[in-house]
């Protein structure tokens, strides 16, 4: 069943009308969310890379990332997956279409932190090849937590 859901689903650049929807999700996955300021900025900036995944037979948003590239440097900034529907492959397609969407704008390297106890997210990351870095002591807030810098070498 969960499998089918990641299958259903489609991934497209984030308009105006997504940001209530992917605050919404932002909220319920992060203690220190983002506002919707900061996800206009993504909208309105030239830099960014912001995606949603919206399943293809309900139209619902179930997820969304946002990634940043600056000359031929990336970093991921967010995902995060509706929490009726994770676990089901959606994150990992969001990522995937956000490093495709990288590489075609020449990234030669992507960059990310996850939090220390985020097990899932970092299992993600290392399925798809990325390294730890370093760590950023203290980095996370609400609660305080140590964020891991891992690092992608785009092929």
């Amino acid at each position: 069943m969960m499998a089918s859901i990641a299958a259903s689903v489609a991934v497209r650049l984030a308009g105006a009308d997504d940001i209530k929807l992917v605050g919404s999700i932002e909220r319920s996955s992060f203690s220190d969310p983002w506002g919707d300021t900061e996800f206009e900025s993504a909208l309105e900036s030239p830099a960014t890379i912001f995606l949603v995944a919206q399943d293809s037979k309900t139209a619902a948003v179930c997820g969304y990332a946002i990634a940043l590239i600056v000359l031929d440097e990336s970093e991921i900034l967010n995902i995060a997956v509706d929490s009726q529907t994770r676990r089901s492959g959606i994150g990992g397609v969001l990522l995937d279409s956000a490093l495709q969407r990288l590489r075609d704008r020449g990234a030669a390297a992507v960059y990310l932190e996850v939090r220390e106890s985020n097990e899932s997210a970092r299992r993600l990351y290392v399925s798809r090849g990325f390294k730890e870095l370093s760590r950023r002591k203290n980095y996370y807030r609400k609660p305080t937590e140590d964020a891991l810098v891992l690092a992608l070498a785009m092929q």
